[in-house]
């Protein structure tokens, strides 16, 4: 059965973006783009709430096409556009870049998805990764921590009166000094 793994870059103060939505403070090089792109290419979809689609096809549906695109984020735009996406909005629609769009997160038609052969499914944004971690739609966390506080943003997770017990399966530290810690859910 393919897993849902919520994939999430922090600062260690446990924002994922700033007060502004900025994410200026990470320290994505060479070595961890390349480290995205390997385990990324092997998913097998992309599911992201309305806020993260919309940064995302911003920028990385034509990020090959300019002079700055070298290297990983090369590689990067490529498996983003050919990844499918679905996208829980109830205020858009989407049909472009290989995307289905859905209402609501109905947890028998996630179950459904997860029982489909094919790689594991990446949940991203803070506000869809609280909805499928209540309905415990969530397998496994895969955390880069940055080595950066900023004191305010938006927390990667929300207050919960749930406990969720993790095991760590996978630890690493980049030369950036960018910290992953993959945990799965017990």
């Amino acid at each position: 059965m393919r897993k849902i793994v919520y994939w999430q870059s922090v600062t260690l103060d446990g924002f994922m973006e700033g007060p502004n939505r900025e994410i200026d403070w990470s320290a994505v090089d060479d070595e961890l783009h390349e480290h995205f792109n390997e385990r990324l290419r092997k998913m097998s979809a992309f599911l992201q709430g309305r806020v993260v689609h919309e940064l995302m096809a911003d920028f990385w549906p034509m990020a090959d096409a300019g002079p700055e695109s070298v290297g990983p984020m090369l590689e990067f735009a490529g498996i983003w556009r050919d990844m499918p996406k679905i996208v829980f909005s109830r205020t858009r629609e989407w049909t472009d870049w290989n995307t289905t769009t859905k209402r609501d997160v109905v947890p028998e038609e996630i179950m459904a998805l997860k029982a489909e052969p094919g790689g594991d499914m990446v949940v991203g944004g803070a506000d869809l990764a609280a909805t499928f971690q209540r309905l415990g739609l969530i397998d496994e966390y895969t955390v880069y921590v940055h080595p950066v506080l900023i004191g305010r943003g938006k927390p990667m997770f929300r207050p919960t009166d749930e406990k969720t017990d993790l095991r760590l399966v996978e630890s690493r530290v980049f030369g950036s000094g960018v910290a992953l810690l993959r945990y799965q859910v017990r």
